[in-house]
Order: structure tokens, then sequence, then C-alpha cells
């Protein structure tokens, strides 16, 4: 790729020229998105001094550092969901957490019954793959029939089985260097050292950041045991900050880093009590960090609101590739940017494990407004898994035992008010909620009819119960298949389609007719394909939440 051809590609992937036309796939950036679990902006280059993030704060200093940038729901698989497919996961039905088994790569999405998990409306929930609207792809399809090599290492939680057809490698091998020579690639990389789950399990390992430095937020009261999580997390992030700067070193060691735009971020907010799935800013803002090639536009702030949903049109606008009209997000870069920028952004939070909610938000630079649709219900939700942590047993604690002071209190209230409305460049952390000051009326009113009519545009299920849901996907609790492929066949020439709406067709070629011959990684159906005489073609088809086809084999004569 020559430095004109270069300078044009970044000059449109930041928005700020517009190319005509599809960028050819010789001039296709690569793209590597290095993703990392259950982090806020508490990092070096977001003016957080107590983390020590070297290299997370060198790439910031090399690219551009957005500082709006917020999940669509507070906690993983709901938030990934929407990553992977460019549409809300209330608007998929994939907004409770959690579904089902975490299946990556070749699934024929087989799922135990049992949960013991019963929705407000008394029915029974059991495991699930959602099946989602017949026309979402997850997007790295998309950049597969356009001429990209998607590699994901490792994590999918989609709230499905990651379909065959979504990645052409999808497992903890899965790398960029494996890819077919002067191939594109979108590779993923997602680490988990910043987890929730490594604060208790990492526990007893040594801190590598002072432990006092940290500054401890409102809603906690200062205190050894919730200082030493707290540390815990950023000597996590410090951890995270490494593992971030050996993909990097890979990059330049193969000649890739000036071909490659790199982003950094977090799949939702901090890993710590009121923070991972709420939906405050605590649960929803991350860091958020673009390196273009050739460092353009090197530390540069960009205040824009972006939206987890905005990702995927955005990764496809940057390969040239215009989105589909179902996803419900904007290209923020790229060739297809959108030409109005993004004036709110829109969260949801619901079922939490084994605990029920129904919380709807919209947020601008200035304000946040929340309805609660269980007022009755607190916002504290007490999960066994979350009780794994020492920070959280001894909040427990001092709230039963009346020590927490009024904003620390908020938490554990028994009700919550129906509505809660935040200046938040005034209240940060939003601990003072104004919904009865009579002087925001006229500001309440915009983001309640903004909110409603969001909820409207979407279809929000959230008024579903889950049980019901999960018969409208699943008819009988029985899990649909995918039907198998048609093959017309002519000459040595295959046209292949599916009787099932909204599959997608994966294939490959071997040299027997054995099943899982070579192996070698599935390829998206786009076109007819040739075969060569006496090669065996193997076919799949699958749709999202459907168990996928049976293989079919054909030998070419």
């Amino acid at each position: 790729m020559n430095t004109t051809i270069t300078s044009r590609i970044i000059i449109a992937s930041t928005g700020l020229l517009s190319l005509a036309g599809q960028i050819n796939a010789k001039e296709q950036p690569n793209i590597l998105w290095i993703t990392c679990e259950d982090i806020s902006p508490t990092i070096g280059c977001y003016g957080d001094q107590a983390a020590k993030t070297p290299v997370i704060d060198q790439l910031a200093s090399e690219g551009v550092r957005y500082t709006h940038v917020f999940a669509t729901a507070g906690v993983c698989a709901p938030s990934r969901s929407t990553i992977i497919t460019g549409v809300y996961a209330p608007s998929l039905g994939t907004h409770h957490m959690r579904t089902g088994n975490d299946i990556s790569g070749i699934s024929k999405g087989i799922y135990p019954t049992e949960t013991g998990i019963i929705d407000p409306e008394g029915n029974s929930v059991p495991k699930y793959s959602a099946v989602i609207p017949s026309e979402v792809r997850c997007f790295p399809e998309l950049l597969r029939k356009a001429g990209y090599y998607c590699t994901n290492n490792a994590k999918t939680d989609y709230q499905f089985a990651a379909p065959i057809s979504a990645w052409d490698e999808n497992d903890s091998n899965a790398h960029w260097r494996n890819r077919p020579k002067d191939k594109p690639f979108f590779a993923v990389f997602n680490l988990n050292v910043s987890h929730e789950s490594m604060i208790w399990k990492k526990k007893n390992d040594p801190l590598l950041i002072n432990k006092n430095a940290p500054n401890i937020p409102p809603y906690f009261p200062e205190n050894k045991v919730i200082r030493q999580d707290v540390a815990r997390n950023y000597s996590n992030i410090a951890e995270l900050d490494k593992q971030v700067g050996q993909i990097l070193k890979q990059l330049k060691e193969d000649g890739l880093l000036e071909k490659t735009i790199i982003f950094f971020f977090s799949d939702h907010g901090g890993p710590l009590p009121r923070g991972k799935r709420e939906i405050y800013d605590s649960g929803l803002r991350v860091p958020f960090i673009a390196r273009f090639p050739h460092r353009f536009k090197a530390g540069t702030v960009s205040e824009e609101l972006i939206s987890f949903v905005d990702l995927a049109p955005s990764m496809l606008s940057l390969a040239g590739i215009t989105p589909p009209d179902y996803m419900q997000g904007q290209a923020f870069l790229g060739v297809h940017k959108s030409d109005n920028a993004r004036t709110e952004i829109f969260a949801a939070r619901d079922r939490l494990d084994e605990c029920y909610d129904m919380v709807r938000c919209v947020r601008t630079k200035d304000y946040m407004y929340v309805k609660n649709f269980y007022p009755e219900k607190p916002n504290y939700m007490d999960l066994k898994y979350r009780r794994q942590m020492d920070m959280m047993n001894e909040l427990i604690r001092l709230h039963k035992s009346d020590s927490l002071n009024a904003v620390q209190e908020i938490w554990f209230h028994k009700t919550k008010s129906t509505e809660e409305f935040y200046k938040v460049k005034e209240d940060p952390h939003q601990v003072q909620n104004l919904i009865t000051d009579s002087c925001n009326q006229l500001i309440v009113e915009d983001l309640r009819k903004k909110l409603t009519n969001w909820q409207q545009k979407i279809n929000d299920q959230g008024f579903i119960p889950e049980g019901e849901m999960v018969l409208q996907m699943w008819p009988n609790l029985k899990q649909p298949q995918t039907l198998k492929p048609a093959i017309e066949k002519i000459n040595n020439t295959f046209k292949i389609s599916c009787p099932t709406q909204g599959a997608s067709i994966v294939f490959q070629f071997s040299n027997s007719g054995a099943s899982k011959p070579e192996w070698k990684h599935w390829h998206v159906y786009s076109e007819p394909i040739t075969a060569k005489k006496g090669q065996y073609l193997h076919i799949i088809a699958s749709r999202i939440g459907f168990k996928q086809s049976e293989e079919f084999v054909i030998k070419c004569e």
C-alpha cells in the first residue's frame, strides 16, 4: 500500500473528507480490536494518575482519545450482542443477562433446559440461544464477504452461539498471522485480566500500583477492605496494559503497525459494585482509543457521543462497505460516516443472572434521564456471583450496621424513584437525583419523549415476559434447526441456497468425503462456486439462534 493511498484512507476514516464510491480491496485497511473487560476510563491518559498504563497512554498519544463513548448495557453479554450486530439488545431479544452457554466456533447450539429462573409473570426460563431477526448478521460475516480475514481470540458471549459464518477463526489460537498472504484482516483480541472475577481470583497477588493512590468515589466509604479491592482493580488494569503491549509488539514485528487501524476499548464500565450492571456512567462509560496509520491526528481528543451500537456500521464504513439498513447505529468513521452527529445515547438493564429489573436511560452530554419500570425494586441486586468479592460483602455489612452515609446508602434503598434526572457535568457520579426540581421539567419532558420514541422505534422487547419471549423463539421449548441447504449444479459450478429465512451458508473443499477431512476454515458463500474434478464440497447452513444444518457433502465429478 503506497503512502498516497494510505493517506487518503486515513482521511476518509476520520470523516474529514469523503471518498467517492467504494474503496477497492487493495485499499482496505487492516483493523485490530484490542478489547478488555470491565473497565471505566480509570487509566492514565484519561487523567487517572493512580493507573500505571504507559502502553495505552502512548497509544492515545499516537491516536484519537474519545471521551464520550458508552456501552448500551452495563454488563457484558447484552453489550456484546449489540457490538457484534449493530442492533440494540432489547430489539434483538438479547437483553437479559445471560441467556445460555457461551458456545464459540462451530456449534450445534445444544443447551441445557433448567435454570430455576422464574420471570416476573411466573414463567420458567430455560437456558436458550436467542433467535434474533432473520436479516441480522454478525458484522464480521459482511467483512468476510468483502475479502477480509476475520479472527476472534477468543470470547464471544453474544447471547447466541457464534455462527459458523461469523469468523475465519474463533478460538484461543486465532490470529491475523494465519491469514492468506496480503489479505486484509479484522482481528479481535479479548483480554480478561481486568474482569470482575479477577478482583477475588487475584486477591493475593502482589499489587502493581500504590494501594493508597486511587481516589475512592463518593458512593464508597474509605475502608481497608474497600480500598484493597479498588487497588486490586487498578493493579489488574496495570497488568492489562502489559498485555496490550504484547499484541502491539507482534503488530510491529510483522511490519503492520502503519498498515492497521487499532482500537482499544472495554465492553462496559468498571467491575466494582455500583459500576458493572448499572446504567450510570460508572457502568456505561468506557475508554476508547483509535490509532490510525502514520499517527494521523495524533494526540487528538474527540468529545463526540458514540454508542456501542455505532461500532459495527463504523467498521463496515472503514472497509468501504455500506452498512445494512437493519443496523440501528450510525458510522462515526469511514466513507459512510453519518452527516449528523449523535446527540444522545440509550442504554438498558434487564435480568442480571437470577435477579430481574427493567431500566432504560437516555444520556446527552449534559443530562441523563432514567426510567425505572420496577420502582418497587432496589438498585442493588443481591447476586450470588458478585458476593464473591470482599468489597461487596463489606458494603452489605456496613449497610446493615447503618454505617454508610446518605450518598453511600442510596444504592441500598428498598425502592427507587420511577424517574431519575441528573446533570452529569455537575454530578459526574449521578448521585443527586433532580427529578422533582421544577426548573428541570422542560428538559425532563424532552428526554422522556426521546426515550419513549426510542423504545417504540427499536420495538423494545423488555415489555415481553422472558418466558413468553423464549416460547416465541423456541416453540414448545424446542430449538429450531436450520434446514438442509439446496444445491443446483451446472457442470462443476454450484449455486447454493437455504429454505430457512435468514440462514447464512459456508463451504469448504477437501480431497476426501470424510467428515472433517482436513478441516480448513469455512468460507462464507456469496455467489456460485466452481469445484475441481475429484474434490469434495462441504456445505453447512446456519441461522443465528437455530441449530446449524447437517453437513452436506458433494463429490465433484
